[in-house]
């Protein structure tokens, strides 16, 4: 199979899922000497491979590696030379296949000559003219799976003036094998150059250390990894990767604008200083600019709970000397600033938490991370590591003999990671900071280089300087901006969010307060969470009617925000917009025709959650956009739900706009594999799509034409429709090669149960699984309830449906080519998603949550009431809920199953929300039990247990502060 079909990735990314919960090998197999063969690849080259078959080829893991040379160069000695390097490490001439869904690595017969490539530049006067060459030169994309053969390109600027430029893959070499490389090759040269003339080359091992057998030594090592693993689950739980303030619309032509660099010029003894500093705090100088570049990525995020990423070499032993391959680790560094410390006193609690880091350097981060799973990536998926630091030497350098070296820098593609700062030393000594231009705009990225520089020259002066008090952005302020004396409170309120970069408040005399926000991110809170956030912050009076997202504030001359030119400005008084009379007239009939003034609150006048479902179905369907009965209850007057409409459709025709290729439309292509889910903008189905896209399978998604764009991207095709389209359920089935149905209307049962029977009657092969509810038990008599035990009434409409469906599906499993069917039974699914959080606030658990966010009085059932000791509600992470759903694509549990995380107490819950929105809320116990309260059963989960293990950040706190937080996914 080739490696570039889709399959094979998914296979090995599939593989790798599976791989969490099977046994390692029992114990290490010495390695005594090179073995012959196929090796397997390292955690580290693993890494490279994935990223290659997922398409990130083009210069982003290729190595350039330049010299001027000025003097005589023998190309013909140049040539032979690199060919003998070739011949010599096995690395440098091993391609990348893949067997039994397993990668390997295999040795290629050493080449007869490696090619040197000469391109003539004598007309080029500036150097400027011909860097690009090298730029492009880097940029061409290797073929792992033909092998990793490095490239030479030689400029000829004159007879005795040459720039050399080697390109290697990273899977083959890391920056200390450029030193073996210089070294081994100057010595080359020098025996080709001075065959026959009695020059005295000092001799070089004869057998120079292979790296397959690191990996096979690395492999064989792998059982020993659980402890380390169980430390980084510890250390990095809770954590996620910081917000950079991402320009508002990342360049279009990113392939063709590589990272940008900024440097900046340090005083002399700028260095001398930080290493004394180091000193006296028992730390490194590369310790105390990493305590620099924490304490700058706080002052660019505001946050406080950092990481940042730190390169960790494997070279341990003499056996390793002279060894060329990649051999280098990511240690993932966790430090908090919360508390404003001094830079010294960061400094100790960088060296401490580096040195522990350092203990734990042989756990590969790819097995970090997958042990960690969602919980250790941003909303938007991000990578917990998107920050790195580095202290550079001198740069390498080819060293020829007769020859005069100087090392060349060549710009590389889009940065590996988002931010890099560094320390370098080239003419002089500088502070570095690297970053992708989708991560920050040209103006950020310069004024942060400029500031770090200011930062390390303050510490360097003066250590006891407190963190708030060094220079960065939050401290200067946005360009332009003229100082007030008075913000509104709600201005202030948005600005302290750690997602807005910039707010402004619109308070007309007479008229509706408006709020305007810029995100830090291109993704991040919507308007109504904006709005919900500061609501919890502030009086009644000064909560504005609205949050509108803008790109950016427009400002006059002097900076200050232009009134004028925000949008949606309105008159006092009146409701303006496109969509401002379809909002206006559906209040006015689901409100049996009371017609309300643009700030009146739709509950004030009588509506009520049933009702808000119907006047979001109205809107939905009338203006085409996506919109919920969750969202009328948080954006509750017209005018709010209008600007809230409003929003969403320029983020649907930004979308659209910005991938064209993901507008909406009919199904246009079929993958082996596919993989139809219904449900994907539902808070479990947008967990459901995550956890297939890591498992690199190719979904279909059905959505409704309004939210199609909220569910396509990569490896993601949509087809328009809805549970109530069962001709186009029948199609989207047929087609497909696994079903998840993850989609219910939750107040329609007919519906639900014709889309279901309409699916089944269409399922013709591959695996159907049907997310359910324990709904469907009913009222069991025993309190602990077994997977697969029978219904007992009462059941509610909503559990009688699911019964309904899962008895549709089980009926039609195994016939007519069917495969395996699966009823997966879910609790509350909690999670950091808008839809979910909206179900705290406002499902099964919405009285407990509006009563201590409102400070009102908690009355809990008595234990022992009814005769039952315990009272509150089971649960499950939608991430664990996703792997347990994910899990029976490949072994169905024919039947139902259980997918629970844990059970919570009522009174364990309370005190949880009272906790985390600072109630001061009474609670006292009472044996009259509420309706949304009397629950009393504890629910087995065995089949999919080992889906459902938990990990790091999907326990109970955790999951709810994500959730009382204003977070999206």
């Amino acid at each position: 199979m080739s490696l570039d079909t889709p399959a094979s990735l998914q296979q090995e990314l599939l593989r790798r899922a599976r791989s969490r919960t099977t046994s390692r090998p029992s114990a290490p197999t010495p390695v005594t000497g090179s073995e012959s063969g196929p090796a397997p690849l390292s955690h580290a080259q693993r890494r490279m491979w994935l990223m290659d078959r997922l398409g990130h080829r083009v210069g982003v893991y290729s190595v350039p590696f330049a010299t001027r040379l000025t003097g005589p160069l023998d190309l013909d000695a140049l040539g032979e030379a690199l060919t003998a390097l070739v011949e010599r490490h096995t690395i440098l001439r091993t391609r990348y296949g893949q067997r039994d869904d397993v990668p390997y690595q295999e040795t290629l017969p050493a080449p007869a000559a490696v090619p040197v490539r000469v391109v003539d530049t004598a007309g080029s006067s500036d150097d400027e003219d011909w860097a690009p060459l090298l730029t492009a030169e880097a940029g061409l994309p290797f073929d792992l799976a033909a092998g990793t053969l490095p490239r030479a390109l030689v400029l000829r600027h004159g007879p005795e003036d040459h720039t050399v430029l080697l390109t290697f893959h990273h899977i083959a070499v890391d920056g200390h094998s450029l030193e073996t490389v210089a070294d081994e090759l100057g010595r080359l040269y020098a025996r080709a150059a001075g065959a026959g003339t009695g020059t005295d080359t000092p001799p070089l091992p004869v057998s120079p250390p292979q790296y397959a057998d690191f990996a096979r030594r690395e492999q064989t090592a792998a059982d020993r990894l659980g402890h380390g693993l169980d430390h980084w689950a510890r250390e990095l739980a809770g954590a996620v990767p910081p917000a950079l303030p991402r320009p508002a619309t990342p360049p279009a032509d990113l392939a063709d604008r590589p990272a940008a660099v900024r440097l900046e010029p340090l005083g002399a003894k700028v260095p001398d200083a930080l290493r004394e500093l180091g000193r006296r705090r028992r730390a490194t100088l590369y310790t105390v600019q990493l305590a620099a570049a924490f304490a700058a990525l706080h002052r660019l995020t505001g946050e406080s709970d950092l990481v940042i990423g730190c390169a960790a070499g494997h070279r341990e032993g003499r056996d390793m000397d002279g060894l060329v391959g990649l051999c280098v680790n990511t240690l993932p560094v966790r430090v908090d600033l919360a508390d404003d410390p001094e830079f010294g006193v960061l400094v100790e609690r960088v060296r401490d938490a580096l040195l522990e880091a350092q203990e734990h350097r042989q756990v590969p981060y790819d097995l970090i991370m997958e042990r960690l799973g969602a919980a250790a990536r941003g909303g938007d998926g991000t990578a917990l590591v998107r920050v790195t630091s580095d202290v550079l030497g001198e740069p390498t350098a080819l060293r020829l003999p007769g020859l005069r070296a100087e090392a060349v820098e060549v710009t590389v593609a889009e940065a590996k990671f988002d931010l890099t700062f560094g320390l370098v030393h080239t003419e002089g000594p500088a502070s570095l900071v690297q970053y992708g231009r989708a991560a920050l705009d040209d103006g950020t990225g310069a004024a942060l280089g400029r500031s770090f520089a200011a930062l390390l020259t303050a510490v360097a002066a003066d250590p006891s300087c407190r963190i708030s008090e060094l220079p960065g952005p939050s401290a200067q302020g946005p360009a332009g901006a003229v100082p007030t004396s008075a913000p509104h409170p709600a201005e202030t309120a948005l600005r302290a969010h750690p997602r807005v970069a910039d707010a402004a408040v619109l308070d007309l005399p007479g008229g509706p307060l408006l709020a305007y926000a810029v995100l830090r991110e291109w993704s991040g809170p919507s308007p109504a969470l904006l709005r919900a956030a500061i609501r919890d912050v502030l009086d009644r009076d000064l909560v504005p009617a609205t949050v509108m997202l803008l790109d950016a504030l427009p400002r006059t001359a002097n900076g200050a925000p232009d009134a004028g030119r925000l949008p949606g400005a309105p008159v006092p008084g009146a409701l303006h917009g496109p969509r401002a009379e379809a909002v206006t007239a559906a209040f006015a009939q689901v409100l049996q025709g009371r017609r309300p003034a643009p700030d009146d609150d739709f509950f004030a006048l009588g509506g009520h959650s049933l009702a808000a479902v119907q006047l979001a179905e109205k809107l939905r369907t009338g203006l085409e956009l996506p919109l919920t009965g969750l969202d009328i209850m948080e954006s509750r007057t017209p005018r709010a739900l209008a600007a809230l409409l409003d929003t969403r459709a320029a983020a649907r025709q930004a979308a659209v706009t910005a991938a064209p290729a993901l507008r909406p439309g009919k199904r246009r292509t079929t993958k082996p594999g596919t993989v139809l889910v219904t449900g994907g903008t539902g808070g479990v189905g947008a967990f459901v799509l995550r956890e297939l896209a890591a498992l690199g399978r190719p979904v279909l998604a059905l959505a409704r034409p309004e939210s199609a764009h909220l569910v396509a991207g990569d490896g993601v095709e949509v087809v328009e429709g809805d549970l109530s389209d069962l001709d186009g359920l029948r199609a989207a089935v047929a087609g497909a090669d696994a079903v998840i149905h993850a989609a219910c209307t939750f107040t329609r049962p007919e519906v639900d149960v014709a889309a279901m029977r309409a699916m089944a009657e269409a399922w013709n092969s591959g695996p159907f699984v049907f997310v359910s509810s324990v709904d469907a038990y009913g009222h069991p008599a025993d309190a602990l309830v077994a997977e697969e035990a029978p219904s007992r009434q009462p059941l509610s409409p909503y559990g009688q449906a699911k019964v309904d469906c899962e008895s549709l599906l089980l009926r039609a499993a195994g016939t007519g080519g069917r495969g395996g069917a699966s009823s997966v039974r879910s609790p509350l699914v909690w999670g950091p998603h808008d839809r979910l959080r909206d179900q705290l606030r406002w499902g099964a658990t919405g009285l407990l949550y509006q009563a201590a966010r409102n400070n009102a009085p908690i009355t809990l059932p008595s234990p022992g009431t009814g005769g039952h000791e315990w009272y509150g509600a089971p649960w499950v992470h939608a991430a664990a809920l996703a792997r347990a759903v994910t899990a029976c694509l490949d072994t169905p549990v024919h039947g139902v199953a259980n997918a629970v995380s844990g059970h919570v107490g009522w009174p364990e819950l309370t005190e949880e929300l009272r906790t985390l929105l600072g109630s001061d809320s009474t609670v006292r116990s009472d044996t009259q039990v509420h309706p949304d309260l009397d629950h009393h059963w504890h629910y087995r989960a065995e089949r999919l247990a080992s889906a459902l293990r938990p990990m790091a950040g999907e326990d109970l706190r955790t999951v709810l502060t994500e959730m009382v937080a204003p977070v999206t996914l």
